[in-house]
């Protein structure tokens, strides 16, 4: 027990001790004055009619009694009072204790008891209960950004729309953070009212929040449960809701989703996966493969584009597998950080006109420390910043431009390029293209793999190469698969190209061959502390 509290007990003790010797006062008094009062009345009554004495000692008694009775009855009142007010706080606290102080809502402890009795209102009604989990989408930039008034500010937006949308009779909450719930009851064969109240909640909470003359553009991924799937309990619908939730996300977010079986299995194998990667990464599991990228005029080998891997109990496994995961459980910085230190330690020995590129994740792109821990890579490595190019998504823009500016701002000051990569997805392309200095524009690889058979997909190629042409960036052509495409890309007007025609991603060995059969032997660490050696033997001679 903390001190406030045990003092709080003492008053409260000491309080009961001063409530019961009044009451004992008062209940002796009046006894005290049933058994003396009417003698004493009476014998005040006789000396006034001339016929007897009174005795002072019984009246200074009886008044004493009297003004023990009164200050009994005024204590009497002052506990009443005294009582109200304790009922009055003690009601104030229970609703504080499952109340949301900022939007009023019922919190995570509030709604699992009122959501307890719309269980069993379910279950004698012959109804179900339905429980949606919303996440708004990506919330966090707002607090880092603009601040916790600012974040505030659209928590409380979302709650009141979140009025809005719902039934009066529906149990709403915030669950924590930008975390809400909604209970309600519906008929078991109309789960489509569920479903439509879930997409207005989506569509409504789309809606931009105006705060301080900004507008807050956020969305948010439902998860529904329903008691129909055999929940038995609030804590059960309330576990799949936030399974189902993430399912939500996975599949693109601003949308919803509900609960079916396998999405359990595939959390756990999720939670297996990450807890293999926690333990990976420091142990160095995690590697760099390196695609190459061709000069289409020359055919030669001009760079790498640097590729993770992961080899775990022996096999290799895809990043497909391991890189959604990194990015939703914030292992991705770790994990990127790690194989560039290695790519950089391996690249320096890597002829000087060859270059090494990197991809950062959306969720990099979000710290805005990102580029001070590029260079600090490059300083730890000795690996030349002129020779590093750092891809940056153009969905991962339109995410947070401001913060984009800032960073690649920062990685250009330093020397190092940078490159728009899935360029022509759809994002306001040109407008980013305007705002910041991009040395290069790379084609998003799935119109060079359809341009074959969709004219669309030609067009918007030969746009993309023009539009690079007018601005002097250098276009880099992916997903280049056989030799007709790569002969396509140079009339076009493309100057880098890179895929599976030229060669799959390899590890540090097969880049080394690839460096050989270029004509480009690297020099390894050794060869270049021996020659280094031999120059200060060199020196020493000649002195």
């Amino acid at each position: 027990m903390n001190q406030s509290n045990s003092n709080s007990g003492i008053r409260a003790t000491r309080g009961a001790q001063r409530d019961v010797i009044a009451g004992g006062i008062l209940f002796a008094a009046i006894i005290l004055f049933v058994g003396t009062g009417g003698s004493v009345v009476s014998a005040v009554v006789r000396q006034l009619q001339g016929v007897g004495e009174t005795d002072n000692l019984m009246v200074t008694a009886l008044l004493l009694n009297i003004a023990l009775i009164i200050f009994g009855w005024r204590r009497y009142r002052e506990l009443m009072s005294e009582m109200g007010e304790r009922i009055a706080a003690e009601d104030r606290a229970n609703k504080l204790a499952v109340t949301d102080p900022l939007t009023g809502l019922a919190n995570r402890r509030g709604v699992a008891e009122d959501a307890a009795e719309l269980f069993m209102q379910a279950r004698k009604s012959q109804r179900q209960l339905a429980f949606l989990m919303l996440d708004l989408d990506d919330f966090k930039r707002i607090n880092d950004l603009y601040g916790h008034e600012a974040g505030d500010a659209v928590l409380s937006a979302i709650s009141a729309r979140m009025r809005e949308i719902t039934p009066p009779e529906a149990l709403l909450a915030r669950l924590g953070g930008d975390e809400f719930g909604c209970v309600i009851l519906y008929d078991a064969d109309a789960p489509e009212t569920v479903e439509t109240m879930a997409s207005n909640l989506v569509e409504s909470i789309a809606r931009p929040v105006v705060h301080e003359k900004n507008a807050f553009d956020i969305t948010t991924s439902i998860g529904i449960s329903s008691s129909k799937s055999g929940a038995e309990s609030v804590e059960i619908l309330m576990r799949r809701a936030d399974i189902a939730m993430y399912a939500a996300k996975r599949l693109g977010k601003d949308r919803f989703a509900w609960f079916e079986p396998g999405m359990e299995d595939e959390l756990h194998a999720r939670n297996d996966v990450e807890l293999a990667m926690r333990r990976g990464i420091p142990l160095g599991e995690f590697m760099p493969y390196f695609e190459p990228q061709i000069d289409l005029a020359s055919g030669q080998l001009i760079g790498f584009e640097m590729l993770a891997r992961w080899m775990h109990d022996g096999m290799l496994v895809e990043p497909d597998t391991f890189i959604a995961i990194a990015e939703d459980t914030s292992l991705i910085e770790s994990l990127s950080l790690a194989i560039m230190e290695q790519a950089m330690i391996e690249a320096r020995g890597w002829p000087d006109h060859i270059s090494l590129s990197v991809n950062i994740s959306p969720v990099q792109l979000r710290d805005p420390w990102m580029a001070q821990k590029i260079v600090k890579l490059l300083t730890e490595t000795g690996f030349p910043a002129r020779r590093l190019v750092v891809e940056i998504t153009e969905s991962s823009l339109f995410q947070n431009l401001e913060l984009a500016q800032t960073i690649v701002t920062s990685l250009k000051n330093q020397g190092i390029r940078v490159a728009l990569d899935d360029f022509g997805t759809g994002y306001s392309s040109l407008s980013h293209l305007r705002a910041l200095p991009f040395d290069r524009i790379k084609i998003d690889k799935s119109f060079v793999l359809s341009m074959a058979e969709s004219t669309d997909s030609r067009a918007i190629v030969k746009a993309v190469v023009g539009l690079g042409d007018s601005l002097g960036l250098p276009v880099t052509a992916e997903g280049i698969e056989d030799a007709d495409t790569a002969h396509r890309m140079r009339e076009m007007g493309a100057e880098i190209g890179q895929g599976y025609h030229y060669s799959r991603p390899v590890g540090i060995e097969g880049a080394r061959r690839l460096l050989g059969d270029y004509g480009m032997p690297i020099i390894t660490d050794a060869q270049r502390e021996t020659a280094a050696l031999r120059e200060d033997d060199e020196r020493r001679a000649a002195g």
